[in-house]
């Protein structure tokens, strides 16, 4: 079991190519013995963005606070404060933020 305030757990640049200004807490993960998904918290400043990719698992997202916009398949949908996102599996994706504040999102994915 684990129970923690979320800013206690470490803050990660994404060092991933072509993504920009975009930090992830992974907030329960393999370490903590979760056998099935993993959640995690991303934080994208102000023009930053997730690489344009894809992969074989889903993504459930929930945006905490900001705006931005979510391209899936070379659609752009507007996201804010509240937005609920479903990313199949083999979609092409990227988060971006759009406005003049931090964009944070919790994402869930399944382990493989």
């Amino acid at each position: 079991m684990k129970v923690t305030d979320y800013q206690k757990v470490s803050l990660e640049a994404v060092e991933m190519e072509e993504a920009k200004n975009v930090k992830v807490r992974w907030l329960i993960s393999d370490k903590d013995n979760a056998k099935n998904f993993a959640m995690r918290l991303f934080e994208v400043e102000p023009g930053g963005y997730t690489p344009y990719h894809t992969h074989d698992w889903e993504h459930e997202v929930f945006v905490l606070e900001g705006e931005g916009e979510v391209k899936v398949d070379e659609k752009v949908y507007p996201i804010k404060k509240d937005s609920v996102v479903f990313v199949e599996p083999n979609q092409k994706h990227s988060f971006k933020n759009t406005g003049d504040s931090l964009l944070k999102f919790l994402c869930l994915i399944p382990y493989k």
